[in-house]
């Protein structure tokens, strides 16, 4: 067998193994792979630091600027304020949508909105 023709063979037989180990490795439907995902989102209304550090790409200090604006502006009205936050482009934001939630304003005693 000519070098090329070898170098042709091996190279083949990389393709079909790596198509071979992608396919075996690729993930599936059910089962475990909907164990992993997160049973709760997090709620960006009530939620600790610590709490919000278990999101994707929220570092301490994302988490404390969160709780900052929380506690300047009141609580969220809805989950795109996240984007108001220093750090939180419009990129993370779309990344943490499925995993966040805020809960509605409490209403007052008298059943106008606070």
């Amino acid at each position: 067998m000519h070098a090329s023709a070898r170098w042709l063979f091996v190279v083949w037989l990389s393709l079909i193994g790596g198509v071979a180990m992608m396919a075996h490795a690729a993930p599936q439907t059910g089962g475990a792979a909907q164990a992993a995902a997160p049973a709760a989102t997090v709620n960006l209304n009530t939620a600790s630091p610590a709490e919000l550090e278990r999101l994707p790409g929220i570092g301490p200090r994302t988490a404390e600027r969160i709780v900052e604006y929380r506690t300047k502006n009141g609580d969220f009205k809805k989950v795109e304020e996240l984007m108001n936050v220093q750090g939180i482009g419009e990129k993370s934001f779309l990344r943490l949508k499925p995993l966040i939630s805020v809960t509605p304003p409490k209403a007052s005693p008298s059943g106008a909105w606070a």
